[in-house]
Parts: structure tokens; C-alpha cells; sequence
């Protein structure tokens, strides 16, 4: 069976972002995806679009068609008492390099890395991590199913099982176009 729309797909690949390994998923643990359904990024699945198991992939995404230019627009300086819970704050939470979910006020769930801690301010980048970068993913269909019923109806066919490089424990990906968040259902 080819990849096509409504079929899982298995995938073993390695990511390079300026010559250095960013993700990668082994044949014995798979990136597995619904096809066709947003969950990759749409030049990815368009470069895996009919190819078969045992099929090898080698391309590139420009990150102009990746996650975008790095938006400086998206850098900003949060008060810092924003990290007070219960009177507390939330020392833990307050570490240069952690992404943390944050809500806009549009109550929209948004992911930020913190870059800067001052003594007022916490200086946070709201930028994918990936945003600004060229991709360069080499790969081997591993398997091709059709999808079941429950998946093409359930929460969006996410068929992830968990693997790092769909969606990982910070609630952002590095093949798909979506964050996740709490989990693979969005």
C-alpha cells in the first residue's frame, strides 16, 4: 500500500537543523501519523505522498515553509509576578531555556521559551522552537494502513502513541504543524 489520504503511516527518520541531529525516531519506536488530516507539516506529508514501505525519503523544507521566519514581534517582556501562584512564586517554573504553556488574552493556549529572567521581568519567545530554521529530514517508510473507522472519527486521527517527534512532553512538534499541548487530541 501507497501513503495517501486516511492511511497511518510509520516512519523511522533523523532531522538536522544546521548540521545537527534535532529529532529522529528509530524503526523499533515509529513516528506514526494520520495522512492527510494536518498533522505534518503540508510539504512533508507532500514529499512522502506515495511511497511505499521500505521506501527511503531525503528532502528539504525551506523554513520559510517550515515554522516561518523567526518573528521578534513574538519575543516579550512578561511582569514577572505573572509566575505568583498562591502567593508563591513559582521558582521551578523560572529557568532560561524552559517552554511553558502560557494562555493569551484571547484565552488561547500558547507556548513561550523562557530566554531572560530579570529582577521585574521574564523575557519569553513565543516563536516555534523550529521558526527560523531550514529542515533536512532522511527517513524509511517503515509501514502503510489503511485507517479504521475510529480513527478517521476519533480525536483527529492522532495515532502518535506518545513518540517525541509528533508531539512531545512540551507540547509542540517537530514534523507537524500543531502543538499539542496536553496530549495528542487537539
Amino acid at each position: 500500500m501507497n501513503i495517501d489520504k486516511d492511511c497511518v503511516v510509520a516512519l523511522s527518520y533523523e532531522l538536522k537543523v544546521d548540521g545537527q541531529v534535532a529529532d529522529s525516531a528509530t524503526a523499533d519506536k515509529p513516528l506514526q501519523f494520520l495522512y492527510g488530516h494536518g498533522q505534518l507539516l503540508p510539504l512533508f506529508e507532500q514529499n512522502i505522498l506515495g511511497l511505499s514501505p521500505g521506501q527511503s525519503f531525503s528532502f528539504s523544507i525551506p523554513c520559510k515553509e517550515g515554522y516561518g521566519e523567526h518573528d521578534p514581534s513574538a519575543v516579550m517582556h512578561l511582569p514577572k509576578d505573572i509566575f505568583i501562584i498562591d502567593g508563591v512564586m513559582q521558582d521551578d517554573l523560572l529557568q532560561v531555556g524552559k517552554r511553558l504553556p502560557m494562555r493569551a488574552n484571547n484565552d488561547e493556549m500558547l507556548f513561550g521559551t523562557i530566554v531572560a529572567i530579570e529582577e521585574h521581568e521574564v523575557q519569553m519567545d513565543f516563536n516555534h522552537p523550529m521558526a527560523g530554521k531550514d529542515l533536512h529530514f532522511t527517513g524509511r517508510v517503515e509501514a502503510v494502513r489503511q485507517a479504521s473507522a475510529d480513527e478517521l472519527t476519533g480525536c483527529g486521527g492522532c495515532c502518535c502513541g506518545g513518540h517525541h517527534g509528533h508531539c512531545d512532553d512540551h507540547g509542540h512538534d517537530h514534523c507537524g504543524g500543531h502543538g499539542c499541548g496536553e496530549g495528542c487530541c487537539h
